[in-house]
């Protein structure tokens, strides 16, 4: 596994954009996949090497696919999320194929990666769980400075739907400004 974390890693090395994260500026890609990793050791420290590959490159080079590149409104948005899904379980499984992994753990790390079954796969719901928690972590305050007060309260909402309650618990630990975390316990309480 370490292999291939080493090359997912590397194939997420090389984004351009830059996060700011626990005080470190990092390639965007590669902070969330880390971070991905480090709440599925927190929410299922018992968890599969296929959900552990899966976190690690759940968006692997995303910025090559950008949302530019499809047409605006919902339905684009759909089609590039799905295109996205697709082209990041080719990367991974890529990846997997070159350091040895057999088709049977690359298909399991596909699906994660394309969230298959998320109403009645625990794991892929450890996931969710998982990003929805790096959204909040290094997303949600920019994103309350972009959008109007109603709009953003309803994302929220669709966020901590997604997330199970043991995710939700977790969401409330996290090391947020005092209005966003002002309207995340808002949103938590309804």
């Amino acid at each position: 596994m370490v292999r291939a974390l080493a090359a997912i890693d590397a194939a997420n090395a090389d984004d351009p954009v830059r996060l700011w994260v626990r005080g470190r500026s990092r390639p965007k890609e590669l902070a969330h996949a880390e971070l991905a990793s480090e709440w599925i050791e927190r929410l299922q420290p018992q968890a599969s090497e296929a959900l552990r590959l899966a976190a690690r490159a759940h968006h692997i080079r995303r910025w090559t696919l950008p949302r530019a590149g499809f047409p605006e409104g919902r339905v684009g948005y759909l089609r590039w999320r799905r295109e996205l899904q697709l082209f990041h379980a080719r990367e991974v499984d890529a990846i997997l194929a070159h350091v040895g992994y057999d088709e049977t753990i690359r298909a399991r790390v596909r699906d994660l990666v394309q969230k298959r079954n998320l109403a009645r796969d625990p794991e892929v719901q450890v996931l969710e769980d998982a990003l929805c928690l790096v959204f909040l972590e290094t997303q949600f305050h920019d994103l309350s400075h972009k959008l109007e007060a109603e709009k953003l309260l309803e994302v929220t909402r669709k966020t901590l739907a997604k997330m199970s309650e043991a995710a939700r618990e977790l969401a409330r630990e996290l090391p947020l400004e005092p209005a966003d975390f002002a309207l995340l316990d808002a949103a938590l309480s309804r």
